[in-house]
């Protein structure tokens, strides 16, 4: 079965206030550690799309823009990213149907934040 070309990102305070310029989304939970830790995450966490699109930047390393451009994807997120966290996107080749992919974002401790499919 064919694997995704693995894509990664070390998560800092530095890369989530790139994140936040680019996507012009400041919103407190992703950029004021006073604020974060009265929500019920307890800290800053990363823009969920941040790690959403290493899933997209590992799929255009394995196909190539054209082919990623007419994917279909279906994830859920089910962790938040925090800063130190360095989290790692990739996928395989789903048994049931060759243009489908299970794909994730996992942290550096195999903690799944995002699962789902791509369909090439």
């Amino acid at each position: 079965m064919r694997k995704l070309i693995e894509s990664s990102l070390a998560v800092d305070p530095a890369a989530i206030a790139k994140y936040a310029a680019i996507t012009n989304d400041f919103n407190p939970i992703h950029m004021d550690p006073e604020f974060a830790k009265n929500t019920p995450f307890g800290d800053v966490i990363a823009h969920g799309t941040m790690s959403l699109s290493l899933i997209w930047q590992s799929a255009t390393r394995t196909f190539g823009k054209e082919a990623v451009a007419k994917a279909k994807m279906n994830v859920r997120f089910s962790k938040p990213v925090r800063n130190g966290d360095t989290v790692t996107a990739g996928g395989e080749q789903s048994a049931d149907n060759p243009n489908r992919y299970d794909v994730y974002v996992k942290t550096q401790n195999d903690d799944v934040v995002i699962k789902g499919w791509l369909e090439i």
